[in-house]
């Protein structure tokens, strides 16, 4: 049957390599953020037939435009949207025109869907912020001008919406445009343009509008054919995060991703980050086959003269500039989780194509989105930003976010639910990796054990308080020593009277409680002893972050199962009684949540058995494993 015809394959081959500019609508509620995209879609002719006429249907049924198509509709996707009139998801759309190709995202306008609009931001090069003519300015417009400027977009245009409803009055226009400005100049934002418009009559849509001839500029859809937004282009050095080790049989080995920055030819000198291993690039291959130079933004396969160890979350960097390695950063960071965040719990950190272990180490400060403030606070809440230290469990290579998006911004997902629970930015390093070293000791932890011939453990003792935690736990102990073992046990209430003395019984001091308490029982293992760990421990989080740091089977977790009422009745401290009258916040099983383990290697009922029992049960575990 042949192919498509010449003009059409052409045609295609063209669109395709045109330019795109992916771009988000933002903005307080009801600026008409969805009308806009809506109407531009169909003035630009970019909605196929059945569009139209399930448009026309909606529209009848969900719409608030009368017998006029509501363009609202075609971006607001879900049930709840249609039925409240409010975009509460992204809701991204694909269009082009002859001189550009185009991503939208439209992005919600409620506060308490701020973190699905910086999803929308994280990739865009513009963006289009919505101002209500007859409001003007407002918090959510800050709010998200805010975010805007914090995911480095550098690009605004200020759309003054409904200028049909104040009589299209350039005074009203320009009073906005001015506020708006001194906003961006605050915000570090260095190109603003401003528009006046009416997305529901179509003004200064596509086309200038007779109703505003006091308004010489470009309409929207001009400007955003015409804008250039200043990528890094090929002068910048190369920076090719690996994604994938690409070895379809034993005689190719290649590494693919999509190139960050920068350009990349046969024969160009590269590191290898972390490692810092050096080479020199052999092949580059794209969808097509082998290629004379690819450039950022392109995906491609890497092959190298050198049998060099890389892997997925590399980085392959241009020898003469590379990026830098560190495992501590300052960061901006935006909590996108209902449960807060507390420093001092670990996550894993997504950044680049790299994964690993990140720690909030300290909060510095939770910034008013609104003025900018820096506000004191010691955890942050949904949807707030905050300026904060991260620790990494291994060194990463990255750049500051405003120079480079794909090796400065960050995720932070949940260890145990999977979920993604905030994004960020990254500003500096605190430390480069490469200034502290592992000391070498030649007397380890095996020559410790050795000379006291035993194995060394942590038996981490978990449970309500009154549970019997401490009582179980000295039990052991005199028990073990009386076999010759060597041990030590840290306790809830006598490490606090030292080590830990500065903390409080806070979510955020409880994580930094049993982080500290977890390292130095990981010393004591070091040094060859058995250690006993007595602490109530709530957080799940916490409890697998301790495991994690000690290498398999060293680790002995101890449930300590007793209900809430039967330790309210052992009550010997009366501290269920004044939690109960509020004397104690934050008192774990009153008002502050305890989450039982849920694979233990130990399970104690102590309704089910005395105390000297369930410590022989220990013993034997210990003993004779």
């Amino acid at each position: 049957m042949g192919g498509p015809p010449t003009d059409l394959a052409a045609y295609l081959a063209e669109y395709e390599h045109k330019d795109l500019l992916r771009f988000i609508t933002c903005g307080s509620v009801d600026d008409g953020k969805s009308t806009l995209i809506g109407r531009l879609l169909y003035e630009s002719k970019a909605l196929f037939a059945d569009q139209l006429s399930a448009l026309e249907a909606d529209s009848r049924r969900h719409g608030t435009q009368g017998a006029e198509m509501d363009f609202a509709l075609l971006l607001d996707g879900l049930s709840a949207e249609r039925e409240q009139g409010i975009t509460i998801d992204v809701a991204y759309r694909f269009f082009g025109t002859d001189k550009r190709r185009f991503i939208v995202a439209d992005c919600p306008g409620h506060e308490q869907y701020t973190r699905n609009m910086a999803t929308g931001a994280s990739t865009a090069d513009l963006a289009v912020v919505l101002v209500d003519a007859r409001k003007g300015v407002l918090d959510q417009t800050r709010r998200h001008s805010y975010i805007v400027s914090l995911l480095g977009i550098r690009h605004v245009l200020l759309a003054v919406n409904k200028m049909d409803l104040v009589g299209y009055d350039q005074a009203t226009f320009e009073r906005i445009a001015g506020e708006y400005r001194a906003l961006a100049a605050q915000l570090g934002i260095p190109h603003v343009h401003c528009l006046p418009l009416s997305a529901l009559r179509g003004d200064n849509l596509t086309v200038r509008s007779a109703a505003m001839p006091w308004y010489e500029g470009p309409s929207l859809l001009e400007h955003l054919e015409t804008v250039q937004v200043g990528r890094d282009g090929p002068e910048a050095g190369l920076r090719l995060p690996v994604q994938w080790v690409n070895r379809p049989h034993q005689d190719f080995r290649g590494f693919a991703g999509t190139i960050a920055a920068g350009s990349v030819r046969p024969g160009d000198a590269v590191v290898v980050l972390p490692s810092g291993r050096r080479t020199t690039v052999a092949r580059v291959l794209g969808p097509d086959g082998e290629l004379a130079v690819a450039v950022a933004g392109q995906a491609v396969t890497l092959t190298l003269a050198d049998e060099v160890d890389v892997s997925r979350g590399d980085v392959i960097a241009a020898a003469a500039a590379p990026p830098q390695v560190a495992d501590q950063f300052a960061a901006h960071l935006l909590w996108m989780d209902d449960q807060p965040m507390l420093p001092g719990r670990p996550y894993w950190i997504r950044l680049g194509t790299a994964t690993a272990v990140a720690t909030i180490t300290e909060l510095k400060h939770r910034v008013d989105v609104h003025t900018r403030a820096p506000l004191a606070a010691k955890h942050l809440e949904l949807n707030e930003v905050g300026y904060c230290n991260l620790s990494l469990d291994r060194p990463l290579a990255f750049e500051p976010y405003a120079a480079n998006r794909a090796l400065g911004g960050f995720i932070l997902i949940d260890r145990l639910t999977n979920a993604t629970v905030g994004a960020g930015t990254l500003d500096f390093a605190l430390r480069r990796a490469g200034n502290i070293h592992w000391q070498h000791l030649d007397v380890d932890k095996a020559a410790r054990a050795r000379i006291k011939r035993q194995t060394p453990r942590c038996v981490w003792f978990t449970g309500l308080s009154g549970a019997g935690k401490s009582t179980i736990a000295n039990l052991v102990e005199k028990r073990l020593h009386a076999l010759g073992l060597h041990t030590y046990t840290l306790d809830g209430d006598n490490v606090r009277h030292g080590l830990n003395r500065d903390l409080g019984f806070t979510d955020e001091d409880r994580v930094e409680n049993l982080r500290r308490v977890a390292e130095v029982a990981k010393l004591m293992v070091d040094a060859g002893l058995i250690v006993l760990v007595s602490f109530i421990s709530p957080f799940r989080a916490e409890r697998r972050a301790a495991r994690a740091l000690f290498e398999p089977g060293e680790f002995v977790e101890v449930f300590v199962d007793t209900p809430l009422e039967e330790a309210e009745r052992r009550d010997t401290k009366g501290l269920y009684a004044k939690a109960r009258r509020g004397e104690l916040p934050h008192f774990t099983g009153i008002d502050s949540p305890y989450e039982p383990p849920e694979a233990p290697e130990l399970h104690l009922d102590t309704t089910a058995a005395p105390a000297e029992e369930l410590a022989e049960r220990v013993i034997a575990r210990l003993v004779h494993d």
